[in-house]
């Protein structure tokens, strides 16, 4: 059993949570709000969780899941989070984040520049390239046949390590996506983002969440990764 922080309590990290209690993992939940926010999602997740303050996500378990907007970094517990793992779920979204020099440039990338504003912290990238219902729906035991793959992107090798075996124990094949640098390769629009999880893509495409979602092979996404292109960040509208 592994002690799990989250913080943001929106749909990847309540999908998070459920797989997490549900694999008997020990979590808790924080957002912005306050714990007061989070009784209904704890109450229909039990025992296994329970709801604090950011700061106390940070320094919980073995790992704390980042699952917030880049816009809401500057409320981090960022001291808290100083040599901690964090599992960083996030996306660059212009017309959400405003736009940010380093990221339409390509100097960095989006988890490279996550990591530079959590000085002592050591992040891994991974979740951000499938949309929250498919999480619980494409999640399988260890030995099923169809089980899923997950891209996993980092620098420091324990940390990816850890990272990995938590996965599994959500429920998919971790496949190691190389360092955080090599993280555009399941990025928006890179060859290897949300649709590679589709069931239907014309369905997906009139109603994303109707689309229930169909297994990928480790290996496939390994193809996928492996033939990428790096997007134009720059020009990213959504």
């Amino acid at each position: 059993m592994t002690k799990l922080g989250i913080i943001g309590s929106g749909a990847i990290g309540a999908a998070i949570a459920r797989l997490a209690v549900a694999a008997g993992h020990e979590v808790l939940l924080a957002n912005s709000r306050g714990p007061e926010s989070l009784a209904e999602l704890v109450g229909e997740l039990g025992a296994g969780a329970r709801a604090g303050e950011a700061a106390e996500a940070a320094t919980f378990g073995e790992l704390v899941v980042v699952a917030v907007p880049l816009t809401a970094y500057e409320a981090l517990p960022v001291e808290a989070l100083a040599g901690r793992t964090v599992l960083s779920t996030g996306n660059y979204y212009p017309s959400r984040d405003g736009r940010i020099e380093v990221l339409d440039t390509g100097a960095m990338t989006t988890a490279e520049y996550e990591e530079s504003l959590l000085p002592g912290a050591v992040l891994v990238k991974a979740f951000n390239n499938i949309v929250a219902h498919h999480i619980p729906a494409l999640a399988r035991p260890a030995e099923a046949p169809d089980r899923s793959g997950l891209a996993v992107a980092g620098d420091d090798v324990d940390a990816k390590r850890a990272v990995c075996a938590l996965i599994d124990t959500l429920g998919f094949d971790p496949v190691d996506a190389g360092s955080l640098a090599e993280s555009w390769r399941f990025e928006p629009e890179s060859g290897a983002y949300t649709t590679i999880y589709v069931a239907d893509p014309e369905l997906f495409a009139r109603d994303w969440l109707a689309d229930p979602g169909a297994p990928l092979p480790a290996q496939r996404l390994r193809e996928l990764l492996a033939a990428s292109h790096r997007p134009d960040v720059a020009g990213r509208a959504f």
